[in-house]
């Protein structure tokens, strides 16, 4: 039985190399994000779209003003809770909204978004009575039209144009304002001209004029289809897009791209058309639309197409190089293959086994997809092998041959299906109960050849490594290591392998070829097979480089040394080609999460660079040539700091605009706030933030998805917030910053300082008072006790001066005594050093010869020697030294000569020289005698000093 897709609308794939960035492909739609109702908390119908300076997006909203930041949605009402028909905003920060009577701007005062009626300023004459349609910046004029009346706002002021009849729609094009009014009229000046032969065009009412080649318009109408304008001759624009413009009423219209047309209809969404009218895409509620009426069409710079429906609000992401085709009917059930082959695509779903016509042109068409007969069930896999499409079903195996299906094999549930690597005339197979082999026919047709003996466990993974053995792997039964005989028929080896072996588990492993190396998947990383060791090791050379995708539970090879690694929902594409790096890329497919069937996932290569992915609910095409530029980096917003909300014990607003470089007051017993912030970027991205409190925090935050933060009992003084935004792990905004401060509490506020200082000058005053008065009391009693202290102080001084000055005295005579001891150490070592000389001198002379080499006469030597022996015994150097010796130490000889009247003056030289601690030489020289001469007198004198025998005589001497 034949089943059609009605309202499915499919776009054709056109499989060139040449691809260009900014294309709208024909291969499906978009992927378009819906917002309904009960995401923003609103009506139904959504009249009008804008964008301010800072990325945050406004409709017109059946309830009033809705605005969206890409996190939350708030909606304001107007004064009579009007429909908001049309909406603007300037680059000045104000947002221009119209209604039933009454327009007007909405601007932050006093932190929070108010509203500012203008009507009042429209002369009294003429007042307002019907809707504002549509709103226009116009240089410095703000344009506000009704069916009526245009209202023009500049300087404070508001004028007033009227013509005979009633308006319908206004339009500003580039630096062009056109009016309809039974035919075009622009403004120019202040005043409406008519276009020539417009009129021909107004039979129907235009509802779009966009900028088309050129200075060339192309003019869209009710049911006459589309025109275009070249300032003087309007022509009609053939196109198909034409006949289902009028038959489904073209409502608005938008340029996309810079080079499509986007045309808005009352009764089936939205229409794509190129410049030379070619239909590129039809997208409507079969295709992912929330409804098919669609009351207004915004495309902003970041390449998104809004939509505001009948019942919702829509975005499109233009230029992306994912497009969907999703049953939303549930005619197919969910999808577990798809592939395209011999001019069909084929979807392998949990009903069976569908297909509908492909056809390889750029021509807008449908797709009708029937259930081939007899292939009700499970479908698991559709594989291309030798130009033949074999598909592992649920009650078996077969060959699909256009829209008939020939069964191989009666054995159920053939999850897998690929060549041995060691004999590629042969297939295996992995299913319920084992291993098939197939091999070809006379025709050279894949048949069933037979089932391999002695293994009869599901096999969901099967591959043969380089020696010939075959892994086989379910996810609930472990994993297995055959080695097949000769002729592949029978398993005569089988080893089971588990956590003794170095596994992680039993359970959830899957086995993959990866770069002609067999990896081995589970939730702890990809582990490898060493076969000296017949053990598994972990694979950390590709699980760090990986990051989070080790723990994938499937690869599918996507060629070029590619491969898709799935991590239980989560899609990365991997590229192998730079020796010693692996580059993964899983934010463009962020999209796809949690749309695939979990451990059934598939991925189709049906081109060089287009794959077709088996969703859930229908499949995705990814242009992997699509030059599509990352968004991300071209990021100029900035983060945005929506609320500042009191969270003490109830909930209250601070602030609706944390950002707009106002400080905040926050009283003391509040202090405990939630800052709310956004990233108005609206493409599908992963965005994360990152915030640091500066007076609270010591270092910027962990990188979150989480877009508000609560601080609490903050300590008085002053804080600035700070937060950043990263887009796809790679682009970071600017810093956005909030100040704001913590007052002081009551009872240390300026009031209370003052009264606090007020009071201690009083007590200051009293207590000042109370002490005089103690004072001429005490004043008797502490005068005599301080002259009594002082007394006593100045006796201590006076003995302490004593002693200090005694102490100097005896420091100086300890200097003097110093001095002359080296003055005298001087002398005598002066004497010592004459004696030697001498001595040399005499030495010297007894050796001197005449000119004949005779020694010279004994009666000379003995002259000079007599003269040499006086200077040595020279008395008067003794006195000298003497002299110096008595200033040192007067009372040394006195003791001497009264304790020992004996002594001699040689005894009293020794003396001196011993308590001068002059050495045995130092003294033979002084007293002109040999050491063995002054070892002798040091005895004698001994002797005459009695001092004992265990006691140095210089010591003694010393201590006399």
């Amino acid at each position: 039985m034949q089943k059609s897709l009605y309202g499915f609308f499919f776009f054709l794939i056109c499989i060139s190399l040449n691809i260009h960035a900014a294309d709208i492909k024909s291969i499906g739609v978009p992927y378009i994000e819906n917002y309904s109702k009960s995401v923003y908390a609103s009506g139904n119908q959504n009249w009008s779209v804008a964008k301010d300076k800072n990325g945050v997006m406004y409709f017109g909203n059946t309830e009033g003003l809705l605005t969206f930041d890409g996190r939350y949605w708030q909606k304001y009402k107007m004064p009579n809770n009007q429909i908001v028909r049309s909406v603007a905003a300037d680059d000045n920060g104000k947002i221009y909204s119209g209604c039933f009577g009454d327009f007007g701007y909405w601007s932050f005062k006093k932190n929070k978004f108010q509203y500012t009626s203008l009507t009042h300023l429209i002369p009294k004459s003429d007042p307002l009575k019907d809707e504002i349609w549509k709103i226009h910046i116009y240089g410095n004029k703000i344009i506000f039209q009704s069916f009526s009346t245009i209202y023009i706002y500049v300087n404070g002021k508001i004028s007033i144009l009227k013509n005979a009849s009633n308006f319908l729609f206004s339009y500003k094009i580039g630096n062009r304002f056109i009016v309809e009014n039974k035919g075009l009229y622009e403004l120019k000046g202040n005043k409406l001209v008519f276009i020539p032969g417009s009129d021909l065009v107004c039979r129907t009412g235009v509802l779009s004029i966009l900028p088309f080649k050129g200075n060339t318009l192309i003019i869209g109408t009710g049911k006459d289809g589309l025109f275009l304008f070249d300032g003087k001759t309007f022509t009609p624009f053939n196109t198909p897009a034409n006949a289902f413009l009028s038959t489904f009423q073209l409502n608005n219209g938008a340029k996309i791209l810079d080079k499509y047309y986007a045309y808005g209809t009352i009764l089936n969404g939205i229409i794509v058309i190129d410049e030379n009218g070619n239909i590129i895409q039809r997208i409507n509620k079969s295709s992912g639309l929330q409804n098919n009426t669609v009351l207004s069409l915004y495309s902003d710079d970041e390449q998104n197409l809004w939509a505001g429906l009948d019942n919702g609000i829509d975005r499109i992401e233009l230029n992306s190089p994912l497009y969907f085709y999703l049953d939303k009917t549930g005619v197919f059930g969910t999808v577990y293959s798809s592939v395209i082959f011999k001019g069909k695509i084929y979807l392998g779903t949990n009903q069976g086994l569908f297909y509908s016509e492909w056809k390889n042109n750029n021509q807008f068409s449908t797709l009708n997809f029937k259930l081939i007969p007899n292939s009700q069930g499970q479908v698991w896999e559709l594989n291309i092998i030798d130009n033949q499409l074999l598909c592992g079903h649920n009650n078996g195996t077969f060959n699909v041959i256009g829209d008939k299906i020939e069964k191989i094999t009666t054995y159920s549930g053939g999850w897998t299906i690929k060549k041995l690597n060691s004999n590629p005339n042969f297939l295996i197979q992995g299913t319920y109960t084992g291993l098939l082999l197939f091999n070809k026919n006379a025709q050279g047709k894949w048949q069933f050849y037979k089932k391999i003996a002695n293994f009869n466990v599901p096999a969901r993974y099967v591959e043969q490594d380089n020696k010939g053995e075959i892994w086989v792997s379910h996810a609930y039964k472990g994993l297995y290591k055959l080695k097949l005989s000769s002729d592949y028929s029978t398993v005569i080896s089988n080893k089971y392998y588990d956590e003794k072996s170095g596994l992680p588990s039993n359970y959830n492993l899957n086995l993959f070829n990866l770069e002609e190396r067999i990896v081995f998947a589970s939730n702890a990383g990809f582990f490898t097979y060493d076969n000296l060791s017949d053990k598994f090791s972990k694979y950390n050379v590709l699980n760090n480089a990986l990051g989070s995708f080790s723990s994938s539970n499937k690869i599918i090879n996507a060629g070029a040394k590619k491969y898709w690694f799935i991590n239980h929902g989560k899609t990365a594409l991997a590229n192998f080609s730079e020796a010693g790096k692996i580059s993964i890329d899983s934010n463009r497919f962020s999209i796809l999460d949690g749309k695939m069937v979990q451990y059934y996932e598939n991925i189709s290569r049906i081109s060089n660079s287009i794959y077709l992915i088996s969703v859930d609910d229908g499949f995705v095409f990814y242009n992997a040539g699509q030059n599509v530029t990352s968004q991300a980096s071209k990021v100029h917003q900035s983060v945005l700091i929506r609320r500042i909300e009191d969270i003490t014990d109830k909930y209250s607003i601070l602030s609706e605009n944390g950002d707009n470089g106002t400080e905040i007051d926050i009283k003391n017993n509040r202090n405990n706030i939630r800052i709310s912030f956004s990233m108005p970027y609206y493409r599908e991205a992963k965005i994360k933030f990152q915030y640091y409190l500066e007076g609270y925090s010591n270092d910027w935050s962990d990188w979150s998805y989480a877009t508000q933060k609560d601080f609490t009992n903050l300590s008085s003084g002053k804080y600035v917030f700070k937060v950043r935004a990263k887009i796809d792990d790679s682009s970071i905004s600017k810093i956005t910053t909030f100040e704001f401060r913590i007052l002081r509490p009551w009872y240390l506020s300026n009031w209370a300082i003052l009264f606090y200082a007020f009071a201690f000058v009083v007590a200051l005053i009293a207590g000042k008072k109370i002490y005089e008065r103690k004072l001429k009391r005490d004043s008797l009693k502490i005068s005599n006790r301080l002259k009594a202290e002082q007394d006593e102080i100045l006796k201590q001084e006076s003995e302490a001066n004593e002693k200090q000055i005694n102490k100097l005295q005896t420091e100086k005579l300890q200097a003097e005594l110093a001095s002359k001891n080296r003055e005298l150490a001087n002398s005598a070592m002066t004497l010592v050093y004459k004696n030697e000389l001498l001595q040399k001198l005499s030495e010297e002379i007894l050796k001197l010869k005449d000119e004949n080499g005779k020694k010279l006469a004994d009666d000379q030597l003995r002259k000079i020697q007599k003269v040499i022996n006086d200077g040595m015994n020279d008395e008067r150097d003794w006195h000298l030294f003497e002299n110096s010796f008595n200033e040192a130490h007067e009372s040394f000889f006195k003791k001497l000569k009264i304790g020992h009247p004996d002594l001699v003056p040689n005894d009293l030289k020794l003396c001196a020289y011993l308590r001068m601690n002059m050495s045995s030489k130092e003294m033979s020289s002084l007293l002109n005698i040999t050491l063995r001469g002054v070892e002798i007198r040091r005895y004698r004198l001994r002797k005459k000093l009695n001092v004992p025998h265990d006691k140095n005589l210089t010591e003694f001497l010393m201590e006399l």
